[in-house]
């Protein structure tokens, strides 16, 4: 289930802002649009596409992964194939909508959900592995697409990408996925439980209303968001925001290796310590780690500093995908866990949407990025307070008879 759920996660990268990077720049030249209006269809999109998650997450709840990532595949490869036809404005904004609904929060949000039901002991390192592993084959589809443009274009790039979701998600959620242990006669960790337990497959967990009535509900949901609005933006602007401190194109683009690298490491590590402690302990390393990278953004000046500050920004990044992941079915269980996750979802993405506004309004406010991001630091250390202070909920309710996902 950990390659199957990797392997989507990877497959996302067609919906990612990274893997539609590298198309903003034919897409102009060749539709006749403007970069404003471009970037203003991809906020629509990405908005819209946000409010489907709750539906999406109540279908995996109700219908298991396999079904769920099977439509959701299917879909995707639908809309990745039809991009390749578009030619204006129009058809543009509402594939940005199918991919930034199916690929970039569908997809993500049901790889990582099905670990989830396979793992109790283990999750954080399950779900680490997971985000680190997918996260760096979301990074070589850029680069992957980038020659393929060159060769042919854009249009047969993003034909040959719907192809490939056809051709790889299909085939692992129809023949690969498995909804939960019992469908397999295995156990939660692969461990026959003690009685009473649960580990048999019987799901556990907080009703939706209840867990959204929690302190520590939101403070996730808010550390999620920070990190989400936060590190879009300095990615969108880093070219932009590196060279004003100093930097070539190239020494500003070769910046993603060792946020990729910080990641893969800091991922699988704070996966392990999910394992151990309580994610409030993580939570809080996130907040402040992303505090501290924001700050250090606006302090670069030489080859080395840029270096620090990108491992800085990929080591908060590798600790917020693992209390993404782990930290809900941690304190608020499984048996609703589609639910739960696909509220939060919905604040991540739209929070992604709005972090390169935000970025790029307080430049335009106070003259350089250096001015704006020691005050944009602010939100993340606010937010490190409330995951100290708010209370932990308590523990899942005991097992419950019925239906798990899929029965």
């Amino acid at each position: 289930m950990v390659v199957f759920s990797t392997v989507a996660l990877a497959l996302t990268a067609p919906g990612q802002t990274i893997g539609v990077s590298v198309m903003i720049d034919p897409l102009i030249a060749d539709l006749g649009i403007g970069r404003t209006e471009i970037s203003t269809a991809y906020l629509i999109g990405t908005l819209t596409g946000a409010c489907a998650m709750p539906l999406v997450g109540r279908a995996i709840d109700r219908y298991g992964p396999r079904r769920v990532m099977a439509t959701v595949g299917a879909v995707f490869g639908a809309v990745l194939v039809a991009l390749s036809f578009v030619s204006g404005i129009v058809g543009l904004t509402a594939g940005f909508v199918g991919i930034r609904m199916t690929g970039q929060g569908a997809l993500s949000l049901v790889a990582t959900t099905t670990v989830a039901y396979w793992f109790e002991r283990r999750r954080g390192l399950a779900l680490g592995i997971v985000g680190a592993v997918g996260s760096a084959g979301i990074s070589t589809v850029p680069i992957l697409t980038e020659r393929l443009i060159a060769a042919t274009d854009w249009h047969t790039a993003w034909l040959v990408q719907g192809l490939a979701v056809w051709a790889i998600v299909l085939p692992v959620a129809l023949f690969g996925i498995r909804d939960r242990p019992a469908d397999l006669g295995q156990y939660v960790d692969g461990v026959r439980p003690e009685a009473g337990r649960g580990g048999d497959g019987t799901l556990t967990g907080w009703p939706p209303r209840a867990a959204l009535r929690t302190g520590m509900f939101w403070v996730i949901v808010a550390c999620l968001s920070a990190a989400s609005m936060l590190a879009t933006g300095l990615a969108f602007h880093q070219i932009d925001l590196l060279g004003e401190r100093g930097l070539s194109t190239a020494q500003a683009a070769a910046n993603f290796l060792p946020q990729t690298a910080a990641v893969l490491l800091v991922t699988i590590a704070s996966g392990a310590l999910l394992d151990r402690f309580s994610p409030r302990l993580v939570m809080t390393g996130s907040m402040l780690t992303l505090a501290a990278a924001v700050i250090a953004a606006a302090l670069v000046n030489s080859g080395w500093t840029a270096l620090v500050y990108g491992l800085i920004l990929g080591s908060s990044g590798g600790m917020i995908r693992a209390v993404e992941s782990a930290a809900m079915a941690r304190y608020f269980g499984t048996a609703h866990l589609g639910a739960i996750r696909g509220v939060s979802h919905t604040a991540v993405i739209a929070a992604s949407a709005l972090g390169p506004l935000a970025v790029s309004l307080g430049r335009d406010m106070t003259g350089s990025y250096a001015a704006v991001l020691p005050w944009l630091a602010v939100i993340p250390l606010l937010i490190a307070v409330a995951a100290v202070t708010v209370s932990e909920p308590a523990p899942a309710p005991p097992p419950r008879a019925g239906r798990g996902p899929g029965g």
